[in-house]
C-alpha cells in the first residue's frame, strides 16, 4: 500500500494525501480545492470521494477521521 496518492477530479489534479499516523491527510493542488487542505481521511478513496463531491456541490465533505 502506498503512502502517497494523487486525488484526480474529472482529469485534473485536486491534490495529494500522504498517509499520517491518523489516516491520510489532503493537500490541495490548486486554489479551487484549499477549503479541503489538511482534512483527514480514512483512506485515499474517501478523499477522492470528497474531492468530487466539494467539485460537484462546492462545499468540503466531512473528514472521515479512522478511530486511534
Amino acid at each position: 500500500m502506498s503512502d502517497t496518492y494523487i486525488i484526480e477530479v474529472s482529469q485534473q489534479a485536486a491534490g495529494i494525501v500522504v498517509r499520517d499516523p491518523d489516516g491520510y491527510r489532503f493537500f490541495a493542488a490548486s486554489h479551487r480545492f484549499n477549503p479541503m487542505e489538511g482534512q483527514l481521511f480514512a483512506n485515499a478513496r474517501e478523499a477522492e470521494r470528497a474531492a468530487f463531491l466539494f467539485a460537484s456541490q462546492g462545499f468540503p465533505a466531512a473528514p472521515v477521521v479512522t478511530a486511534a
